[in-house]
C-alpha cells in the first residue's frame, strides 16, 4: 500500500568541468559507431524494380499451332490490332505478376534486413559492454564484494529468465516498437519508441532514462515498462546514453538532455502529444534525468542562453528509486562494492559532487529563480530498497518543498530496488507503482481513466516461487 508524504495535483502545463577520469574513450574510435548507424536503417524504404520483359508471346506447342490454323481456316486470320491487344495483355499480366513477386520478395528482404540490423546492433553492444567490462576490472581489482554481487546477479537473472525471454521476443518482433532511432552524433545516442496500437489522436508521452549504476545502463532495460504503458495508450521513449568508462557523468547528462530534446521536438511525428510529455528515470537514470532538469533550469533562468527544449514542455518528473545527493551516497555505495575511487571517476572528482547532486543544487541561493521552472516532481521508492535507501527520495522531496518547488514522495512498504521495476510487473495482476503512474498521466482525461478502470489484468510472466527466490538473491 503506497503512503504519500505530500499530496499535489499535477496541472496541465503547457561550465566546463575538469575531467577527473583522464582515460576517457574517444567517441569516434568506438567500434560500435558504424554498426549502430546501420541499425538506424531499419526504417529505410525499398523500391521494387520491375524487370524488363519482352512484349512478344511465343507459342511453340504443335497442338496450339494446329488449333490456331483450324481457327484461321474457319474464321479467317486475326486482325493485326487484335494480335497487338493480345500481346499487350499478355505482357501486362506478366509485368503485374513480376511486380507482385518483386514486392513480396522486397518486403521479405526488408524484414530480414531489419532483423539483421537489430541482431548486429545487439552484437555490437554486447561486444562494447564486454570490452568496457574488462576495462572496469582494472578499476575494481580483486574484491569479494563486487564478485559476490556479480554471482548473485547471475542467479537473479536465471530466476527471471522466463520473463526476460518473453519481453525479449516482444522487443525484437513487435511491430509497435521503433528501435534505435538516432537522436545525436555520439555512440549510444539512440532511443526506442513504444507506440500504442490505438492511434486515434495524440498520446501522452513518457521519456524514460534507464538505470544501471552508471555502468551497465541500456535502453532495452525499459522494454517491460514500454510494453505495459503502451498498452494503456501511452507512448514511451527509452533513451540510451554513454556509460562509464565510455563516458562520465557530464556525458550522460548531455546525452539524456539531447534525447529529451529529440522527444520534445519530434514526438508529434509518431503520434505523441508535445504538450503532454513526462520525464522518468529509474535508479542511476533517475539521478541522470534529475541532473538534466536542474542543469536545464539554470540555463533557462539565465539570460541569453538558447536551448533546444523547454521545461514548460515537461508536465511532471517521475523519479523511481533514485539518489539525488551524492555526498550522502558515496560511503553507502563504497560499502556495497561500488568503490569510492570508481565512483569519483564516474562523477568527475570530489569537486563535481555538488554540481551533480540535484538536492544540493536546489539549496543554492543562486538557484532560487530556477526552482520555479522545475516541473512537479513525484519520487517513487520502496522502503526495503538497500541499493539506494528510500531516505534519498524523502530528503529530496522535503528539500524541494522547502525552497518552493512542487514535490511528492510516494513510498511502497517493504519493496526493494528491483521489486517495483521488475518483479512486480512480471507478477502480473495489480501493481501499485504501475497504477499510480498511469493515474498521474491520465489525470484529467475522463475517457482514458474509464478505459483504465475496465482494462484486463496483466498476465503473469514468471511463476511466483521464482519471483520470491529472485527477491531473496537480488544483489540490488
Amino acid at each position: 500500500m503506497a503512503s504519500h508524504t505530500f499530496s499535489i495535483s499535477i496541472p496541465s502545463l503547457p561550465s566546463t568541468t575538469t575531467m577527473f577520469f583522464k582515460q576517457k574513450q574517444n567517441d569516434h574510435n568506438d567500434p560500435s559507431t558504424t554498426t549502430l548507424l546501420l541499425s538506424s536503417s531499419s526504417s529505410s524504404s525499398f523500391m521494387p524494380i520491375k524487370p524488363i520483359l519482352s512484349r512478344t508471346s511465343s507459342f511453340n506447342n504443335t497442338y496450339d499451332t494446329n488449333i490456331k490454323n483450324k481457327t484461321n481456316t474457319i474464321l479467317g486470320p486475326p486482325s493485326s490490332s487484335h494480335q497487338n491487344r493480345r500481346r499487350r495483355a499478355a505482357s501486362e499480366d506478366s509485368l503485374s505478376l513480376s511486380s507482385s513477386s518483386s514486392s513480396i520478395s522486397n518486403v521479405t528482404h526488408q524484414t530480414k534486413s531489419s532483423f539483421g540490423h537489430d541482431v548486429r546492433h545487439v552484437a555490437s553492444q554486447t561486444f562494447l559492454l564486454t570490452r568496457l567490462g574488462l576495462k572496469m576490472l582494472t578499476y575494481l581489482g580483486v574484491g569479494y564484494k563486487w564478485i559476490t554481487r556479480f554471482l548473485a546477479l547471475g542467479c537473479y537473472a536465471l530466476l527471471l529468465i522466463p520473463g526476460f525471454v518473453q519481453v525479449g521476443y516482444y522487443y525484437f518482433f513487435s511491430s509497435q516498437i521503433r528501435r534505435s532511432i538516432v537522436y545525436g552524433d555520439k555512440p549510444r545516442n539512440r532511443l526506442d519508441l513504444y507506440l500504442p496500437r490505438n492511434n486515434d489522436g495524440p498520446k501522452p508521452v513518457v521519456a524514460f532514462v534507464t538505470g544501471g549504476a552508471w555502468i551497465i545502463g541500456y535502453k532495452a532495460w525499459g522494454s517491460l515498462l514500454g510494453q505495459q504503458l503502451s498498452e494503456r495508450d501511452i507512448i514511451v521513449a527509452c533513451i540510451d546514453y554513454r556509460n562509464f568508462p565510455q563516458g562520465t557523468i557530464s556525458d550522460m547528462v548531455t546525452d539524456a538532455s539531447q534525447g529529451i530534446s529529440f522527444v520534445c521536438n519530434n514526438i508529434a511525428e509518431y503520434g505523441g502529444d508535445p504538450n503532454r510529455i513526462y520525464l522518468m528515470g529509474q535508479s542511476a537514470g533517475a539521478h541522470i534525468a534529475a541532473c538534466a532538469l536542474v542543469e536545464h533550469a539554470i540555463k533557462e533562468a539565465g539570460e541569453g542562453e538558447s536551448t533546444s527544449w523547454s521545461l514548460s514542455q515537461i508536465k511532471a518528473y517521475f523519479g523511481l528509486s533514485g539518489g539525488y545527493n551524492l555526498y550522502n551516497l558515496i560511503d553507502h555505495f563504497h560499502s556495497r562494492g561500488l568503490y569510492r575511487s570508481i565512483f569519483l571517476s564516474i562523477m568527475e572528482g570530489d569537486e563535481s559532487l555538488s554540481r551533480f547532486s540535484p538536492e544540493v543544487m536546489v539549496r543554492d541561493p543562486n538557484f532560487t529563480n530556477a526552482v520555479s521552472l522545475l516541473p512537479p516532481m513525484v519520487l517513487f521508492h520502496g522502503t526495503g530498497d538497500y541499493s539506494i535507501p528510500s531516505d534519498a527520495s524523502k530528503s529530496f522531496s522535503e528539500t524541494l518543498k522547502g525552497v518552493g518547488g512542487r514535490a511528492e514522495a510516494v513510498l511502497y512498504e517493504g519493496k526493494t530496488h528491483t521489486d517495483v521495476f521488475l518483479q512486480d510487473p512480471m507478477r502480473g495482476g495489480k501493481d501499485d507503482l504501475f497504477d499510480d503512474l498511469v493515474a498521474y498521466i491520465h489525470a484529467g482525461d475522463a475517457e482514458a481513466c474509464a478505459k483504465d478502470a475496465t482494462a484486463p489484468p496483466r498476465r503473469r510472466l514468471v511463476p511466483e516461487f521464482m519471483l520470491k527466490l529472485a527477491h531473496l538473491v537480488s544483489p540490488f
